[in-house]
């Protein structure tokens, strides 16, 4: 199925995956607290700015698409949405963690995926998430995509197709060479974990801050 989401439905999707999984005290979320989830200047690229209306247009047109609903069952008195991307596509951890931050952060590469998902799903290896990704790539029809290296780029790129299709615009590829070919290669992706770590603990603080500080409002 060809499910064209614009950019806006894809940060809504991808916003409620992330916080059902890293956040579940909290999930699922109001219309305002998706609005922020939305919003975040961490772990989101591009940084947007949704007011309320965007955010309910989205909501609406992913429930048309299966993707998206009210939460059943949520005592309280304000409406709250969850995903159901497991439903529609029944999906591992892994898969949906992946997908999750190709939707947030767009096109990367596999370590760049490796470290941004940890929190989501820890993958041991490299190795092992290549495997998830080519499982992606392998589903009727496709949800990732590879892009081809550009000039200068040790590791090719990897996009999600529920947007659909992506003009590859980079030289082409050969065949997959290993995710880590050298010692240079390994300590490059040993800096980008601990990079994304170390921005996900300031993410979470801002987060906790953001929390305390509604607390009194």
């Amino acid at each position: 199925m060809d499910w064209q989401l614009d950019s806006v439905e894809a940060r809504v999707l991808g916003s409620l995956v992330e916080k059902d999984i890293t956040t579940p005290d909290y999930y699922p979320l109001s219309l305002n607290a998706l609005v922020n989830a939305c919003n975040q200047k961490n772990n989101r690229d591009p940084v947007m700015n949704l007011d309320e209306d965007g955010v309910r247009r989205a909501l609406e047109a992913l429930h048309g698409k299966g993707l998206v609903g009210p939460a059943s069952g949520a005592d309280s008195r304000v409406t709250k949405y969850e995903h159901r991307l497991q439903e529609a596509f029944n999906f591992t951890r892994g898969e949906t963690a992946i997908l999750c931050v190709l939707l947030l952060r767009g096109a990367q590469t596999p370590g760049e995926l490796r470290g941004r998902s940890e929190r989501m799903h820890r993958f041991e290896a490299l190795d092992d998430l290549q495997t998830v990704l080519q499982r992606l790539m392998q589903r009727e029809p496709p949800l990732v995509k590879m892009l081809s290296r550009q000039p200068g780029e040790k590791e090719s790129r990897y996009v999600h197709l529920l947007s659909g299709d992506v003009a590859d615009t980079g030289v082409a590829h050969q065949s997959p060479a290993p995710a880590v070919s050298s010692g240079d290669g390994e300590r490059l992706a040993r800096l980008e974990d601990e990079i994304a770590s170390l921005r996900r603990e300031l993410g979470d603080l801002k987060e906790e801050v953001q929390r305390f500080r509604r607390q009194f409002e």
